[in-house]
């Protein structure tokens, strides 16, 4: 038998990136893996048990993890659903694109985390790993509210961990670097944000979603059997040095002037 046989799992954000490369992985040692989704046709394309879901609609989450658990018992839950619409300098910043990106990173995590838990805990327990990021720890500037909504993920994962820990439930996070994904496809071109990330990385290259895969499968296997409450950074190294600059990009949108933090002009 693989490790994860006879055990169900969730991977939100499951349908492409890092959340696909995980539920692959769990996959391949044997797990009854869901993948859970906004977008239908995305999750189809995976070949893997779906279920469609938005994080932050409590209804959709709880019967999300409800169908996640009907094969076998929920073991493992990886929630690598997130995003942001906030970014700019904090003069400029959009109150709604803010309230938006903590509700879908912060509030979306405490939810899944909420029902999985609710899941796991009868049946003896199992493990949560939180997909946060690098700009929860690094000051990524002009953000906006993304590093801001990962830090509550990080806070999120060793609160967890300690009150759910009586229960059997391992709550642990994972911090990725640059990893090449379709949402960061601009990134990894070759080209001055590039250049700046890998002068920044020790080990001096892109992040894949199988190394961020990887990590997730160790956290949620019987290896890891007395871990709990640790965000591990998966990310070349990065996190030794200093958040990427992005002055390239960013300035053209809004201006020197508004990256030094003088605010917008009114009127």
């Amino acid at each position: 038998m693989t490790a994860l046989e006879g055990t169900s799992a969730l991977v939100t954000g499951g349908g492409s990136g890092i959340g696909l490369a995980c539920a692959r992985r769990l996959a391949a040692d044997g797990a009854r893996v869901t993948v859970c989704g906004r977008t239908e046709a995305r999750l189809k394309e995976t070949g893997l048990r779906y279920v469609v879901a938005d994080v932050t609609d409590e209804e959709q989450v709880r019967a999300a993890v409800a169908f996640a658990a009907e094969p076998a018992p929920l073991r493992a839950v990886v929630h690598s659903a997130g995003g942001t619409t906030s970014i700019g300098p904090l003069p400029d910043l959009d109150a709604g694109a803010w309230r938006a990106t903590l509700e879908l990173n912060a509030t979306g995590t405490m939810l899944v985390l909420k029902h999985a838990a609710r899941a796991m805990a009868p049946n003896g327990g199992g493990a949560f790993v939180a997909i946060s990021s690098i700009a929860s720890s690094n000051t990524h500037r002009w953000f906006g509210a993304y590093g801001v909504s990962k830090a509550a993920v990080d806070h999120l994962v060793r609160l967890g961990a300690d009150e759910l820990g009586g229960v059997g439930v391992r709550v642990n996070g994972i911090r990725p670097g640059l990893v090449r994904t379709e949402l960061v496809a601009g990134f990894t071109d070759p080209g001055p944000i590039l250049d700046d990330y890998l002068a920044c990385m020790p080990l001096g290259r892109v992040g894949e979603p199988a190394d961020i895969a990887e990590a997730a499968r160790f956290l949620v296997g019987p290896e890891s059997s007395w871990l709990t409450g640790q965000v591990i950074n998966v990310d070349g190294g990065h996190h030794l040095r200093r958040g990427p600059d992005y002055r390239p990009v960013f300035e053209p949108m809004f201006g020197a002037d508004a990256l030094r933090g003088l605010p917008p002009e009114e009127g």
